[in-house]
Formats: C-alpha cells, sequence, structure tokens
C-alpha cells in the first residue's frame, strides 16, 4: 500500500508537468498542422529562466515563473511570425529539418552561455520539506506540482471552453477553411495560440525544473515524452494530452520504482501497442 501510494502521488506530480508542457503542442499541431520537435526548446528555455532568476537576481519563484512565461511566450511570437510562418505550407519533412535545427542551435547556445552541467535548483523554503495530509506525509513541492497543475487545467478548460478566444480556437481545430470563411482571423489566432503554448511550456519547465533537469541535452532528452503524450493523446484537445499524461506519469514512476532495471521498456512498449490499436490516439480524430 505503501509502494502504490509512493507511485500514485509522484506519477501524478510527473504527470502535471507533462501535461502542461505538452498540452500546447497538442493544441498548436492540431490546429497548424504544424510538426513542431523544437517545442521542448520553450520548456528549456522557460526553466533556465526561472533558475537564473532565483539564483543570480534572488527573483522569487513565483515572480521567475511569471516572467520566464511572458517572455517565452513573446519570443516565440517573433518566431513563429518571422520562421514559422513561413513553413506552415510545407511537407512534414521540411518542418522537421527545421525544428531539429532550431533544436541542435537551442543546444548550442545554452551550452555556451552556461555550461554542459545541470542547472542547480534552490526551491524556496516554503516548497521544502514535507506537508502531512493525514494518511501520510508528502513532499510539500510535489504536492505544490500537484495543486498548481489541477488549477492551470481548470483556468485552461474555462478558457477553451467559456470564451469567445476558446470557441474560435475549437472551431478552427474542428475546420480551419470553414472557421476563415465565417471570418475568423486564423493567422492571429495561431500566434495566440503558439504564444501561449510556448508560455505554458515555459512555466512547465520552470515549475519542474527540480525533477526534470535543465541541461542543454534538455529539448533532446524529453522530447519523446511530450511528443508521447500528445500522438497517446490525439491532436487538437485538453481531454486527451491529460489521459496521456496522466497514463505516462503513473506508468513510467511505476516501472521505475518497480523494475528499475528495464527503465521504460513497458511504457514504450504500451505506447506500440495503444498507437498500432487506435493510432490517432485516444481522442484524435481517425
Amino acid at each position: 500500500m505503501e509502494a502504490l501510494i509512493s507511485i500514485l502521488f509522484h506519477g501524478l506530480a510527473y504527470a502535471m508537468i507533462l501535461y502542461i508542457v505538452s498540452v500546447g503542442l497538442s493544441v498548436t499541431m492540431g490546429l497548424m498542422g504544424f510538426v513542431n520537435l523544437a517545442h521542448g526548446v520553450f520548456a528549456m528555455a522557460g526553466g533556465y529562466v526561472t533558475v537564473r532568476l532565483m539564483n543570480a537576481y534572488a527573483v522569487p519563484f513565483g515572480l521567475a515563473l511569471l516572467v520566464a512565461f511572458v517572455a517565452v511566450a513573446l519570443l516565440s511570437v517573433v518566431l513563429e511570425r518571422t520562421l514559422y510562418a513561413r513553413l506552415y505550407g510545407a511537407g512534414e519533412l521540411e518542418q522537421v529539418l527545421f525544428t531539429i535545427g532550431l533544436i541542435f542551435m537551442s543546444v548550442a547556445i545554452v551550452r555556451y552561455l552556461w555550461g554542459p552541467s545541470p542547472q542547480p535548483v534552490h526551491l524556496p523554503a516554503v516548497l521544502s520539506g514535507q506537508i502531512d495530509l493525514g494518511i501520510r506525509s508528502f513532499p510539500t513541492y510535489r504536492t505544490f506540482l500537484i495543486v498548481v497543475g489541477l488549477l492551470l487545467i481548470a483556468l485552461l478548460w474555462l478558457g477553451v471552453e467559456r470564451t469567445n478566444f476558446g470557441a474560435q480556437l475549437r472551431a478552427a481545430v474542428d475546420n480551419r477553411r470553414m472557421a476563415e470563411s465565417i471570418g475568423i482571423d486564423t493567422r492571429r489566432l495561431f500566434s495566440l495560440a503558439f504564444a501561449l503554448g510556448s508560455g505554458l511550456a515555459a512555466l512547465g519547465g520552470g515549475l519542474g525544473a527540480d525533477i526534470l533537469a535543465i541541461y542543454p541535452g534538455y529539448a533532446t532528452e524529453y522530447l519523446v515524452y511530450f511528443l508521447m503524450v500528445v500522438a497517446i493523446g490525439g491532436l487538437g484537445s485538453l481531454r486527451g494530452p491529460f489521459v496521456a499524461a496522466l497514463l505516462l506519469g503513473f506508468g513510467d514512476t511505476a516501472c521505475k520504482y518497480l523494475v528499475p532495471e528495464l527503465g521504460a521498456f513497458f511504457v514504450f512498449a504500451a505506447m506500440i501497442g495503444l498507437l498500432l490499436w487506435r493510432p490517432a490516439g485516444l481522442f484524435g480524430r481517425a
């Protein structure tokens, strides 16, 4: 029972980070049809901004996260308008090569600026130690991740389901040409969705800096996990990536806890089997 509780708790905290980083990729890929393998770069950038602000300038954790979200979102708009937009009509191979090139460039830049070692994370005292939840004590930091993750999920759901922007976004994901025919400015919508998705990735990178280490190989090492969340959940939805993040978070944590010598073998095997059964993902359109 103790092992089960630990797996569920730590798996849920891990799933929250995976979801926050990956949900923007799911929406933008479903909306734009763009194979953006460089999405992890925005999460890495958010992690570096957060950690460097805290370590070098003693900026509070919450403010550092906010600065990372805004800074990366604004940077992503510039990249989307100047680079990404030029390849919207290109083939998947060109998009893949372009985004892989961005990954290599970002890795080289952060390695040159801050070296190859993982960045040290000094969490505020309030997030250190344990918190007693009645049944047992849990790490305060991971409890914080779960609470913040659930709040962000609720805000995302309200934003997509209860606002005019969300209605336009859903319409464009379902049928872009029809959305354009009724007057929706899909170009502006693309930029806003891309900025939101990139900002969320940066927020996830900063929030999860103590779980997913911030170092130059971040965008390549964790890319496969972000893509797994999108592939398993299906493109263009909020529910699909959430379910996929839970499955991956629980599964990966359980495998590493119970059979560490096999690593994530069972997780990848399960993903292959699931995609053979549902090639479009659990909630994707076939």
